[in-house]
């Protein structure tokens, strides 16, 4: 059985970017389940219709669908039981739920305003369009005003990842002494502006940048060596 994950790119198909694509790629990594990467454009909606989805990443595997990078973790965890937990358990998927949010709404709501200009430039002038009308509504602002002080902007935003910092000075991961899907959901932002951006969010000495290396090293430099800029 062949399984297929629809996954956002831009002009290259190779550069996978989308931050919950990044959380799924990384929760099939963690359960060592491959799926076949089909590229998807923003301009491209028709092709996951059929399965009750207008976003990525959309998961195929066999007969079933799922879409939402949250709602794929979970299904995975409760489809391949035999593979490595994803939560290590009820207690920790109720925590990753939680989690989730404070990933959706600091960390990439945090990181967009700053590369949402710089992603602009690695699409088709068909997905331009789309995005730039759909984003600036969201920002309130054009693409260009919203990273225009963003050199000011990062200092609140590394500030904003206080709490992840003084768990990572306790332990290694945010999932404890290994990476599970609490890391994943976490990087996966991270990873999506390493692969869209030149600018940058960490310095050398965060604990968060140190632990943001170690996922890029994770499941042979899988994310390390997806197209990206080194930053």
């Amino acid at each position: 059985m062949t399984r297929k994950l629809f996954e956002l790119c831009g002009t290259e198909t190779e550069r996978v970017f989308s931050p919950f694509c990044w959380r799924t790629r990384m929760a099939l990594a963690h359960k060592d389940i491959k799926a076949e990467t089909i590229p998807w454009r923003f301009s491209e909606k028709d092709a996951i219709a059929p399965h009750q989805s207008d976003k990525v990443p959309v998961l195929i595997d066999g007969e079933t669908s799922i879409a939402d990078s949250w709602a794929i973790a979970n299904y995975l965890e409760d489809t391949y039981p035999d593979r490595p937990s994803l939560f290590g358990g009820e207690g920790g998927r109720a925590m990753g739920r939680m989690l989730n949010w404070w990933g959706d709404t600091v960390v990439l709501g945090g990181i967009f305003p700053m590369i949402a200009a710089d992603i602009h430039g690695l699409l088709r002038p068909a997905d331009q369009a789309y995005f730039r009308k759909t984003r600036e509504a969201r920002l309130g602002k054009t693409l260009e005003e919203a990273a225009a002080n963003r050199d000011q902007a990062v200092e609140g935003f590394r500030n904003a990842l206080n709490p992840m910092r003084l768990t990572l000075k306790t332990q290694t991961y945010l999932g404890g002494t290994s990476p599970n899907y609490a890391d994943y959901i976490v990087f996966g932002p991270f990873q999506w502006a390493r692969a869209t951006s030149p600018f940058k969010l960490l310095k050398e000495d965060d604990p968060v940048y140190a632990w943001r290396e170690k996922l890029l090293d994770a499941f042979g430099g899988m994310a390390r060596n997806s197209p990206g800029y080194v930053v």
